[in-house]
């Protein structure tokens, strides 16, 4: 029998969903957030659909649970759970878990202002500013970023020819820039995001084999990056990042701007300490800056950092029991 009642923070990051969950944590093996990552696959993962999906959540639902730290000095740990899988590492996540934490008193640093968090991509330092209870900003350093793939040729229905790029950034995100029949993001409905970006994905998938070179368990283009003209006049780019299976981010995407910042400095468009203030689907901005450039297996990468906010929008505790036909969701389209 698999029954549990789970309480839960949610809130968004930028205009993104975020759920913190509070309870029900499984007790899983392995000695990094890697490892217990794919204990969590193997034989938990009837909670993250129980909680991800409708009717308890809905496409764009991500979250994730507090864990202790994995290393010596760590703060803490997150395992992140979302529609699209668990992801190992989630930008737009980690700034509304870590929010969240602080002002319901979850998460105490040993700094203040600073915290160690150790996720399944690795290591992750933050720094956040909070004033009154309430968390005004939270700055992620996150894991290496590199240009995987570059100039890859593949055919998509109706776009014809597209030249894409391939950039992990904590996840892999194949980076549709404007050409051709593409004219840009603010020329694309919703709709036409969700109906282009499984094509591009799986036209991908099957052409080039994206592996993290230092954990094989990170592997294939998961996301889709569409870019294009930005809404606001201080933003540098803009995007629409797709994930999961009908999912657009709502937030400008962390993991996906500081893939962006890696293809833009390997192409010699954006140079080391050169704030990027990143633009999402909605207008909603994310500020980001290459800190260091470093190299992961032979190979050039950046040391990203990301800045952005998140808001509670209430509490919730969700009940799962399997005796309820929807116990582990379900999805629609």
């Amino acid at each position: 029998m698999r029954k549990g009642s789970f309480f839960c923070i949610d809130g968004h990051t930028c205009g993104n969903p975020v759920r913190l969950i509070t309870s029900g944590h499984p007790q899983l093996s392995g000695q990094s957030m890697s490892e217990k990552r794919q204990d969590f696959l193997q034989n938990h993962d009837w909670i993250r659909q129980a909680l991800m999906f409708e009717p308890r959540g809905h496409d764009m639902m991500s979250g994730g649970f507090l864990y202790p730290p994995t290393t010596e000095d760590g703060d803490a740990a997150i395992l992140f759970v979302e529609t699209s899988g668990c992801l190992p590492m989630c930008g737009h996540g980690t700034m509304g878990i870590v929010t969240f934490a602080l002002e319901h008193g979850l998460l105490q640093a040993k700094v203040p202002g600073t915290l160690l968090l150790d996720t399944p991509a690795g290591r992750v330092q933050i720094n956040y500013e909070m004033s009154d209870g309430k968390v005004q900003w939270v700055k992620i350093y996150n894991v290496p970023a590199y240009l995987a793939h570059k100039s890859i040729v593949i055919e998509v229905p109706e776009l014809g020819e597209l030249i894409v790029d391939i950039a992990y950034g904590g996840n892999f995100y194949i980076i549709v820039e404007p050409q051709g029949n593409y004219k840009g993001i603010e020329h694309l409905t919703a709709g036409q995001i969700l109906q282009y970006s499984p094509l591009v994905r799986d036209a991908i998938n099957a052409k080039i084999k994206c592996v993290h070179p230092l954990d094989s368990t990170v592997q294939g283009a998961s996301h889709v990056l569409w870019t294009g003209t930005p809404k606001n006049a201080n933003s540098d780019a803009a995007n629409a990042v797709f994930y999961g299976d009908k999912a657009i981010d709502r937030s400008p995407c962390g993991t996906g701007t500081s893939a962006r910042m890696a293809q833009l400095f390997a192409k010699g468009q954006l140079a080391q300490g050169q704030n990027f203030i990143h633009e999402s689907y909605i207008g909603s901005q994310f500020i980001g800056c290459i800190e260091h450039v470093t190299e992961i297996a032979g190979i050039t990468a950046i040391l990203p950092s990301i800045q952005g906010w998140s808001r509670v929008t209430g509490t919730s505790a969700i009940t799962v029991d399997d005796d309820d036909p929807y116990a582990f969701g379900f999805q629609v389209i």
